[in-house]
């Protein structure tokens, strides 16, 4: 399983202030140890909807990476860019010229290219709540592989089993009615968005993600996507306050870890590399492997030391 994670300094609408790239390069060098290691970032398309771009971007920071160029290419890093669809109004023509206008500035960089951001998940500030976000997906995806360098891998993510939100029939419904070869066929991967006990308590961590890998896979075959087709867990995390502590976050990185390995997911990518914001009594605010000032918390250690385990080091020119 390859190891990432998102190293921005936002979670939703929460920011404290923006990331430092000076103090996220050696952190991340010290993760990795050398190994290929998925960067995550996250590029919005809001459609001109200015009340949302106020609402959610405190610091600017929506349409741009987070390092230098130069850093996503060197060290063994492979960025995994996240393309999000956010509009006031279905506008399918506007989303793939903003897939053109990404691939422009950014494709030469790109890795893993995630074509919407939890399309089945209808709450505020996450693209299943966006008119059209279905044909976004279903057409934007292949639009972005004829756009994409070959070695590209093209995918979409979902959210974890939605049955505490009535479940997701209607999105799994409308995926299922695209012809395979228009859709499916092009997939490369699907993320799953994992956060067992991210908002609220929750004693079996480790099940709950076994849980979500197998439903999501019981789904993927329902809807004729290839066998075997790779699951990556996009995002996974657990704060450090709010209804945790440092220990518990350890505790959940460890079973969250070891149970998306035993579910046979090929990529396990961490939410996050610093916190939006360590004084926050929201669980958004501190769900990072190192506060907001970039001093690690015990879960740093953790999740380097797993990453150390997986396999041997390999030695990457700069």
């Amino acid at each position: 399983m390859k190891f990432g994670i998102y190293v921005g300094s936002r979670a939703d609408a929460t920011c404290a202030g923006p990331a430092d790239p000076l103090r996220i390069g050696p952190l991340v060098d010290e993760l990795s140890g050398g190994r290929p290691f998925v960067i995550r970032e996250y590029v919005h398309w809001c459609g001109g909807d200015t009340v949302l771009e106020q609402e959610i971007d405190a610091s600017g920071d929506l349409d741009h990476l987070t390092m230098p160029d130069d850093w996503y290419v060197t060290g063994g890093r492979e960025l995994d860019l996240v393309l999000s669809y956010l509009p006031p109004v279905a506008d399918l023509d506007g989303w793939l010229d903003f897939i053109d206008r990404t691939l422009d500035r950014n494709g030469h960089l790109v890795n893993y290219l995630q074509i919407t951001l939890e399309a089945n998940f209808p709450i505020p500030h996450i693209d299943g709540s966006s008119p059209g976000v279905i044909a976004a997906l279903t057409q934007g995806l292949p639009y972005a592989r004829t756009r994409a360098r070959d070695s590209v891998q093209v995918g979409f993510s979902l959210a974890e089993p939605a049955e505490w939100l009535g479940g997701d029939d209607q999105f799994w419904k409308e995926l299922t009615s695209v012809p395979y070869a228009a859709f499916a066929a092009q997939v490369d991967y699907v993320g799953l968005g994992l956060y067992p006990d991210g908002f609220s308590p929750h004693d079996d961590v480790h099940g709950a993600t076994l849980h979500a890998v197998n439903h999501l896979r019981g789904r993927l075959t329902e809807a004729h996507f290839p066998p075997g087709l790779p699951i990556h867990i996009a995002e996974a995390g657990s704060p450090s306050g709010a209804h945790r502590t440092p220990a518990g976050q350890v505790s959940s990185l460890t079973a969250l870890v070891d149970a998306s390995a035993a579910a046979g997911a090929a990529q396990f990518e961490l939410f996050a590399l610093s916190d939006a914001d360590s004084t926050s009594d929201s669980p958004l605010g501190t769900f990072g492997l190192c506060t907001g000032d970039y001093l690690p918390k015990p879960a740093y250690e953790t999740y380097r030391s797993r990453i150390k385990l997986e396999d041997q080091p390999r030695e990457f020119l700069p």
